[in-house]
């Protein structure tokens, strides 16, 4: 476990590291093409894929994101599966039948892949958390092996949404058309509203394998004008350091 954990708003908040390295062939494409108004040069885009533990001062435990799942997920086409989330969780000292609410900041398999192993939820007792527009949406795989084996264990929100005592979640549409982020204090898990920092100097650099380039743009630059008028904090998915204070 590379990371240590926060407290935030009384809420121990720990990086889990599920795998690093880069995009597989299948979908990789030069960084100037990937952000093509981020003036990038051409280098190695080593990503890291982070889930969050949280553990509220009663001991309930919510998990954001799943990571990339098996060797058998949908990830496993383009990312280093498998991923090690069982690990990094027992590192913890957490078991995956102690986890009681898991949300999913979407659909897309590098965050969803580790919610199902064998056909079956892996957390067994949680409650899966995603955006109504999120469901909706599902197709294909993702639709098939997640959210499928997930439907006994699913809690569809619309919008902002209390989902356990101070962890809320808030709709950030444009990556994908429910993708939501969640919040505990003043700490964003943003899952990928932000997936390069140069989309930090400049929210309207857009991300190509956003579904809809345009609001992304436009949902990156008023989340982060509110969390950087709150000095919030951001964990984020996919950079190398999970925290960042804006």
């Amino acid at each position: 476990m590379p990371h240590q954990p926060k407290v935030i708003a009384g809420v121990e908040v720990t990086p889990l590291c599920d795998a690093v390295g880069p995009m597989g062939e299948t979908i990789r494409r030069p960084l100037a093409e990937m952000f093509p108004e981020g003036n990038l040069a051409e280098a190695p885009w080593t990503l890291h894929f982070h889930c969050y533990l949280l553990r509220d001062p009663a001991g309930r435990l919510t998990l954001v994101d799943t990571g990339i799942g098996g060797v058998d997920s949908p990830a496993s086409s383009w990312a280093p599966v498998p991923g090690s989330l069982a690990g990094e969780l027992a590192a913890a000292g957490v078991t995956p039948a102690e986890i009681g609410t898991v949300i999913l900041t979407h659909l897309h398999s590098d965050h969803a892949g580790g919610a199902v192993a064998d056909g079956r939820p892996l957390f067994e007792n949680a409650r899966y958390v995603l955006q109504q527009a999120e469901f909706d949406a599902a197709r294909g795989p993702m639709l098939d092996q997640v959210v499928t084996p997930l439907k006994g264990q699913l809690q569809v929100v619309e919008g902002d949404a209390e989902i356990a005592p101070g962890v809320r979640v808030h709709l950030a549409p444009g990556h994908t058309p429910g993708h939501q982020i969640a919040r505990v204090g003043d700490l964003a898990m943003t899952g990928d509203l932000v997936l390069h920092p140069v989309q930090l100097d400049d929210p309207a650099v857009r991300y190509v394998y956003d579904d809809d380039q345009d609001l992304a743009a436009a949902t990156r630059a008023e989340v982060l004008a509110e969390l950087r008028a709150e000095h919030a904090i951001l964990a984020t998915a996919h950079f190398s350091e999970p925290f960042l204070r804006l």
